[in-house]
């Protein structure tokens, strides 16, 4: 099993989650970021005095999913996600040594379906 964290901007979120459901991951972890990378924050201007937020919002999104689906997850955050431009986010993958469902204490793929 593998961990995929995905890192993204706010306004694709519906738009991955939707592609997710489709091809069957309902399970996800969503949370709330700020960040910055090759895109060096933001600037703006509020009654003619400009500033700049060094930090960017961002959506960070979790899932644990078996090692034969996680090339096809990939590719369905790449298309929903990818607009070209530097800010696009990032994709992180992990092994996962076991998963464990609380309430019941079924282990392995059955406590993450």
């Amino acid at each position: 099993m593998k961990k995929i964290e995905a890192v993204i901007r706010p306004e694709v979120f519906q738009e991955l989650r939707q592609a997710l459901v489709h091809i069957g991951i309902s399970g996800l972890t969503v949370f709330e970021a700020a960040g910055c990378g090759n895109q060096k924050g933001k600037k703006g201007a509020f009654r003619g005095t400009t500033y700049e937020l060094p930090l960017v919002s961002r959506i960070k999104v979790e899932m644990v999913s078996e090692d034969h689906k996680v090339d096809e997850i990939i590719s369905v955050i790449i298309e929903a996600c990818g607009t070209g431009q530097v800010g696009d986010g990032k994709i992180f993958i992990s092994p996962i040594e076991e998963v464990i469902r609380i309430r019941s204490g079924e282990r392995g793929k059955e406590a993450v379906l």
